[in-house]
């Protein structure tokens, strides 16, 4: 069945059983009004303006329009509340709704305090009801397509996003730039990231009125060692709305105000190490085909089939909750210094009395270090300052790290282990124990070489066996295995199995950690490879 025709079987059944009324139909909720129309789901419409309302009634023969809201809540045919009024009155008219026992779907943002979203949430999942929040850009075709993609693992680990959304007005008074335009990008960052900051900084600037910002740009740290920013701005001479995705493998470009076939791009650059350098290998940008279809039309057609199915919708509550943490942390941020920057990380509902990672007692972790949530480092392990490990590691025993060391997420280092300045763990690494990194190539203990640093990075997936040695000044490659005991004097390549001293490789193994027969097939997985000179590559997975 086509989308047109599931659009059109969704507005029967709905329509059939239950509608939708429109609150507020100016300059977004018109378009709210047109599609629930063309759906077939729309029973009335209601603004407190006269004229706007005669305008709907005029557009739409036989639709009502009221200017009274307890009308909407006492209609027994209106099963659903779509709300796209001025930002401080969805609080009130979403409870009020959810209290007459009907479906909600709220314009972004959710509410402008953490504890009125919350009490919202529970409010809908107490009686049963649908609580949706329109941050529209989750419904665009071209945003889903780069979230799979994202998802499965095409740009490879995502490094940094940035979004501009700029224009020349529309300029409000009743919210500053931040809160009428970032919501969305926000909401993409957040999913695309999957985790939330652990520190924001908003500065800004207020031209027109000296209370309301017109630019905003937004800094967002993650867990995971990813960043993110988010420019926005009413007082710019061109439309412009972007974001930008930069990932290890590919960059992906997505620019809203392209024709369809353009909207999506991808750069397949790449930062190449060659002699302990970083050179970058650019690329032919490559278009990405995605069906067209109305972002708005998709939103609608989802909250239809949430009242009609139950289920819960891709932008619920807590989706909205999240981004508006987001919002209350760059607000906050900005209202505290308009000069100075100043992190403020965000809060779901009240602030948390315990940290999301584990150390244990023995264990010391210096200033200015930032621990992703669900980390665990164990007995007598020492975190100097300024270093950065993700979520979900497992720090072991008499471990030291840094000082201004990343280490990514997912990452396991056994006992007995130091990770020196230089040395970088990307995810999913596996130290054995008592495994040495160096960081100084020829030490000499009364001739100090600090300032002779080689950096050592070591890609995502790789293992490294108990007691071996990595020289410093060498990559080790994505899931590659160095064997116990193993001394790297040379870079090892991609998926390599590396063995003796001098480590030299004597075979293949896959991303599941098994070596790989002649055939460069994974007996227990399935995944093929080829072999392109000595570069082995993924052909399926």
């Amino acid at each position: 069945m086509s989308d047109e025709s599931t659009a059109q079987s969704i507005g029967e059944q709905v329509s059939n059983t239950f509608k939708v009324a429109v609150v507020g139909t100016g300059y977004w909720g018109k378009n709210l009004v047109r599609n629930f129309s063309q759906l077939g789901a729309l029973s009335l419409s209601c603004d407190l303006d006269h004229a706007r309302a005669q305008a709907m009634a005029e557009q739409y023969p036989g639709m009502e329009t009221t200017a009274d809201f307890l009308q909407v809540l006492d209609r027994p045919d209106v099963a659903g509340v779509v709300i796209s009024t001025p930002a401080e009155t969805h609080y009130e008219l979403a409870r009020r709704a959810l209290l007459a026992g009907k479906h909600v779907m709220v314009e972004k943002p959710l509410a402008l305090d953490l504890a009125h979203g919350q009490e919202l949430i529970e409010l809908a999942q107490e009686r049963g009801l649908v609580l949706m929040v329109g941050h529209l850009l989750q419904y665009h075709p071209v945003f889903l397509k780069l979230k799979a993609l994202a998802a499965a693992g095409e740009l490879g680990r995502i490094n940094y996003i940035y979004s501009h959304r700029l224009n020349l007005g529309k300029i409000r008074r009743e919210e500053n730039i931040l809160w009428s335009f970032a919501p969305h990008d926000i909401s993409m960052i957040l999913t695309l990231a999957n985790e939330v900051p652990c520190g924001v900084t908003a500065t800004g600037g207020y031209y027109l009125h000296p209370q309301i910002a017109d630019v905003t740009t937004s800094h967002l740290e993650f867990p995971s060692g990813m960043k993110a920013h988010i420019f926005v701005s009413w007082l710019h001479p061109y439309k412009e709305q972007k974001l930008v995705v930069v990932g290890e493998r590919k960059m992906a470009v997505f620019d809203d105000t392209q024709p369809w076939g353009d909207k999506l791009l991808l750069y397949p650059h790449r930062i190449n190490w060659e002699n302990n350098q970083p050179v970058p290998s650019k690329g032919e940008a490559e278009r990405v085909t995605v069906e067209e279809q109305e972002p708005l039309r998709n939103e609608c057609l989802h909250f239809l089939e949430s009242m009609a199915t139950g289920q819960t919708p891709r932008t619920d509550g807590r989706e909205g909750l999240r981004v508006l943490s987001v919002l209350k942390a760059s607000q906050e941020s900005l209202d505290q210094n308009m000069d100075r920057s100043r992190a403020v990380a965000p809060q779901d509902q009240a602030p948390s009395e315990k940290p999301k990672w584990f150390a244990h007692p023995t264990a010391v972790v210096d200033e200015n270090c930032t621990i992703g949530e669900g980390t665990r480092i164990w007995h007598f392990t020492h975190v100097l300052k300024n270093s950065t490990i993700g979520g979900g590691c497992n720090i072991g025993q008499n471990v030291m790290i840094g000082p201004e060391v990343s280490i990514g997420a997912g990452v396991k280092i056994q006992n007995n282990v130091s990770v020196y300045p230089g040395v970088t763990l990307e995810d999913y690494v596996f130290c054995g124990p008592s495994m040495v990194f160096t960081n100084v190539y020829n030490p000499r203990s009364a001739i100090p070489r600090m300032d002779q640093l080689r950096q050592t990075l070591v890609r995502t997936g790789a293992t490294m066996g108990a007691n071996c040695t990595i020289v410093c000044g060498h990559t080790i490659g994505r899931y590659a295995f160095v064997g116990a005991g193993a001394v790297v004097t040379k870079d090892v390549p991609d998926y390599a199995l590396v063995v003796g001293n001098p480590a030299r490789r004597i075979g293949w193994m896959c991303q599941c950690g098994v070596r790989l027969g002649d055939d460069l097939v994974c007996r227990d997985c399935g995944a093929s490879y080829e072999l392109d000179g000595e570069t082995l590559h993924v052909t399926e997975a």
